[in-house]
Formats: C-alpha cells, structure tokens, sequence
C-alpha cells in the first residue's frame, strides 16, 4: 500500500479545491465525475501502481526531461482527450507523488513536450 500526495502546490490546491467543492455541493456535474473519476484512481494507485486498468507506464521523454521516473496512468480511456495522471515514486519509501493530471497528448510527435508536471524540482529535492 502506497501514501498517495500531491505535488506541492498546484496539485493539492487542486485536489482540495475539487473536493471542497464536492463537499459543500457546489460542484458541477463534470467536476462531480471529475471527483470521483479521480478518487478511483488514486484508491488503485495507492492499492496497486501495476492495476491493469491504470495502464501505468513510464514516460521516457519525461524521465529525460526531469531527471527521475514519470510514470502516466489512465484517469480514463476510451474518451476524446482522456485524463491521464502523471506521477513519480518518493520522496519517502512507500510514497507516490502525483505531479500532473493533463488530458493525454494527441499530438503523437511531440506528444508530451507540452505537458508540464507541477513543482516538479520541488518534489525532486
């Protein structure tokens, strides 16, 4: 079992913003499906990186570009400009990092030149 955090800061004020939201029932449909779409994935993750709906795999070009293993999982598949949450290993033993939540890149070549992963230098100290 993994302890799932969020890249410090847009992710968590993301993360607590959506749920907040949800919270105080002020949240959207698409921020609702948003929500629990989410929260599903990160319950896997945190269960189980390899669960074979999540599909993680490395991205090597981010790997490169950040120096250290960026993994991608589905949020969801089968849909138009389908989520995709990218994240990292650490910073403790048994820590998943979650940097970036983006729609995935259908520009196959220069597929993920455009993704940015929050804080990433910070996660990485």
């Amino acid at each position: 079992m993994f302890t799932i955090r969020m890249g410090i800061p847009e992710m968590e004020e993301f993360w607590d913003g959506l749920e907040a939201k949800v919270d105080s029932e002020t949240a959207s449909k698409t921020e609702i499906t948003l929500y629990k779409k989410i929260g599903k994935a990160l319950v896997l993750l945190a269960n189980d990186p390899r669960y074979p709906g999540l599909n993680s795999h490395e991205i090597s070009s981010l790997t490169a570009r950040y120096g250290q293993k960026v993994w991608e999982s589905y949020l969801e598949n089968k849909t138009p400009a389908a989520g995709r949450i990218f994240w990292t290993y650490g910073p403790g033993q048994g820590d998943i990092t979650i940097v970036a939540i983006e729609p995935h890149p259908n520009d196959k070549s220069n597929a993920y030149k455009k993704i940015t992963l929050s804080a990433m230098g910070e996660v990485l100290k």
